[in-house]
């Protein structure tokens, strides 16, 4: 018969299942704050901080409940109302609702970039990683809110602009029109000229209206306001030629709901605080957007916001899990040590902070380069339509496999719903299968290279960056061969369109791209040469070949990578040692 634990042994019980609940989000992370200096600059950031340590705070404890209960709640799809009439609605958890009214609210994610053009998008993408690391499900109609409103900018009419503008960017929930993308179809999925959903113009109706009929087989957001959605015009031609962008209204202008049905809510793996849903168009109202044959070129757009926003959730998904795990890792004790001090588990803590890094790297840069395209920088341009599939492709793979690592450091209890490890897990999946599952983003970094000759320019700025005054010649002669060999390994490939090795050139060109700017950080910084050590990691482990039999002891760097694990600034002497 079992008795009951003493005060004291009930005290040891709970010391040794460490608990970070409530401890700051944006506290727990210092490089977040150093890395937003570099980007930001001092002035931006220093703007930006007090909306960060409230939203880190926050995020570790009074959201991130309310992310835990949307997520055992999921949406629920009522058919008709009370009166038995066809009214359908999408009755949602009010912690869901209250999710909302803090993301489009509050922080006003869907609207920062439509509002105040003068701000860094960064600061957008900031506000999201630490948002992201409560609740990832909601941001995804957050992004297609933000990214339609992009597109409907820049392809829309202007009627139709001045229209709905001010309606997308609300931060007035009763006013707030939120966005969704309709385009996958069972026999299409991203073969987009098999596009089945038809277009015919509308008679009798305004200029651009058109009346859509087919099924969409996976509607994230189903209930959005607007919804971009991609239709075979029935006067066009054959092909991608015939395809058509449409903006879809939930509601028609004369206040009734417009022609389609939400069939049914998918059950999903993740993401279940979000209603997706299967929608069945049946001569709904809709206007063109831009000119038939252009639709994919148009959503295209959309999308690649949209996979720029699946780069920065997965690195937000893999940060919680290094914060976590760093938790456990510190506070945790076995056979006498604190398992951080432990040779296995310092290599485990590595090989999740690595990937994490690199894709938290990877969105701020291309953020900086997206301010600069959206200025009219053709070369910037040509950045982003490389840069965002790559990290699309790689970050959110990354995610998976960093995810389930840190379940592993918190052992049987990660396995558990009521800790964090089993829902950050489940949405991570989603990242490497929406906007492109990894190999048709794979193609897309050769077609961006092949179509956009993205290859080049990209070649010309990461020589430049390793160029820095500030950069160690040790570092710039490493990365500069790496950058001419990986150059090299890419255009062989689209020469010789040899497909089947798509994937080992786009990861190849992830890891170097992170690689020199991690490196780039560094040299931002004067007395902190963290972000170089990483960069030598990557070539380490990522770019460089490995012998599988070889013994691969941590020897003289052990000191060095124990100390990445603290998250401390580091000398650039230390930072030098890991050069390979």
């Amino acid at each position: 018969m079992s008795t009951p634990a003493t005060a004291s042994q009930a005290a040891v019980l709970q010391s040794n299942i460490p608990d970070a609940r409530g401890l700051s989000l944006f506290e727990r992370d210092p490089d977040l704050a150093r890395l937003l200096r570099v980007y930001l600059g001092d002035a931006d950031y220093e703007k930006l901080e007090p909306q960060l340590v409230d939203l880190g705070a926050r995020a570790a404890g009074e959201l991130d409940d309310l992310a835990m209960a949307a997520d055992r709640n999921p949406p629920v799809l009522v058919h008709r109302n009370r009166r038995g009439e066809n009214a359908q609605s999408i009755e949602k958890h009010p912690s869901y609702t209250a999710l909302e009214g803090v993301a489009y609210g509050e922080l006003g994610l869907a609207a920062l970039s439509h509002t105040d053009g003068k701000r860094p998008s960064l600061i957008k993408y900031a506000l999201t990683y630490l948002f992201v690391q409560a609740e990832f499900g909601l941001c995804c109609p957050v992004s297609m809110t933000d990214s339609l409103t992009r597109t409907l900018r820049k392809f829309g009419d202007a009627a139709l602009v001045d229209k709905y503008l001010p309606y997308l960017t609300a931060r007035d929930m009763d006013t707030l029109y939120q966005g969704a993308m309709f385009m996958t179809e069972q026999a299409a999925g991203s073969d987009i000229a098999r596009i089945t959903t038809r277009a015919t113009r509308a008679t009798g109706g305004a200029d651009g209206e058109w009346r859509l009929r087919g099924d969409k087989w996976f509607c994230s957001n189903a209930d959005a306001d607007l919804a971009m959605v991609l239709a075979r015009a029935d006067d066009g031609p054959g092909g991608m030629a015939g395809i058509g962008l449409f903006l879809l209204p939930k509601t028609r202008d004369d206040g009734t709901r417009n022609g389609y049905r939400i069939v049914r809510l998918k059950d999903k793996l993740g993401t279940r605080s979000m209603a997706s849903g299967e929608i069945v168009l049946e001569d709904a109202t809709a206007y063109l957007i831009g000119d038939i044959g252009r639709g994919f070129q148009q959503i295209a757009d959309m999308m690649n916001m949209s996979r720029l926003s699946n780069g920065v959730r997965a690195a937000g998904l893999m940060r919680r899990a290094l914060s976590e795990a760093l938790h456990v890792a510190r506070h945790r004790e076995a056979f006498g040590k604190r398992l951080i001090d432990m040779p296995l588990m310092q290599r485990q803590l590595l090989k999740i902070m690595l990937p994490a890094e690199q894709a938290r790297s990877m969105f701020m840069h291309i953020s900086r380069c997206l301010d600069k395209a959206d200025h009219g920088d053709e070369n910037a341009a040509k950045l982003v339509r490389i840069l965002t599939p790559l990290i699309k492709f790689r970050a959110t793979r990354d995610s998976r496999k960093a995810i389930g690592d840190a379940m592993e450091v918190r052992g049987g209890v990660g396995y558990i719903e009521e800790w964090p490890e089993a829902k950050l897990l489940r949405d991570a999946h989603l990242g490497s299968i929406w906007e492109g599952t990894s190999n048709i983003v794979a193609l897309d970094v050769m077609r961006a290279i092949r179509r956009q000759h993205t290859l080049d320019p990209l070649i010309a700025y990461l020589h430049a960056r390793v160029a820095d005054d500030g950069m160690p010649a040790a570092a710039w002669s490493l990365f500069s061969s790496f950058i001419d060999r990986v150059a090299a390994l890419a255009a062989r490939t689209v020469e010789h369109n040899d497909d089947d090795i798509v994937r080992q050139v786009a990861s190849a060109l992830y890891h170097l791209c992170s690689a020199v700017f991690m490196a780039w950080e560094a040299a931002q910084q004067t007395h902190d040469a963290r972000r170089l050590a990483l960069a030598f990691l990557v070539v380490r482990y990522k770019l460089q070949p490995a012998d599988p039999l070889a013994p691969q002891p941590a020897g003289d760097d052990a000191d060095i990578q124990r100390a990445l694990l603290d998250e401390a600034p580091l000398s650039l002497e230390q930072a030098l040692a890991l050069c390979p």
